[in-house]
């Protein structure tokens, strides 16, 4: 049986766009750390690792396929200069991931690739739970902060 390379194509995107979100959310880790803001460091770390399961994941897929995984370029890490512009470029960065896992889900529907669409509905889920965390986080935040 072929390899499909759209699938391989959608699951790449993903897998870099995982291993872009560890980068930022590791960035946001540290600055908050220096900045003496260990509960929102943490935090931020505990993105890190729900990133990095995603990352796995994707490259189990990838190599069920025989492929070997890589990131072709991660995206730049968007910092802000503080809490509140770090949250709304994370917001940014997941709603990036919803659409490249409904994309991506579509796809496998259309193809009937319903382990990987089993997967990546399940990814998007998360992504889509991570969105409401980070309003709910934002919410918390004082109204002079709240905009930067």
């Amino acid at each position: 049986m072929a390899v499909d390379l759209r699938l391989i194509g959608l699951l790449s995107r993903a897998l870099n766009h995982e291993l872009s979100a560890v980068q930022q959310y590791l960035a946001q880790a540290t600055l908050t750390a220096l900045w003496g803001m260990e509960a929102e460091s943490k935090r931020f770390r505990e993105d890190v690792h729900a990133e990095l399961r995603h990352a796995e994941l994707l490259m189990e897929t990838l190599l069920g396929y025989g492929v070997a995984p890589g990131a072709a370029q991660l995206t730049p890490v968007r910092m802000g200069r503080t809490l509140a512009e770090m949250l709304a470029m994370d917001r940014v960065l997941e709603i990036e991931a919803v659409r490249i896992y409904e994309e991506a889900v579509r796809y496998c529907e259309r193809t009937r690739a319903a382990e990987v669409c089993v997967l990546l509905s399940k990814i998007l889920e998360d992504e889509v739970a991570h969105i409401k965390e980070l309003d709910e986080w934002r919410a918390t935040l004082p109204k002079e902060a709240a905009y930067g």
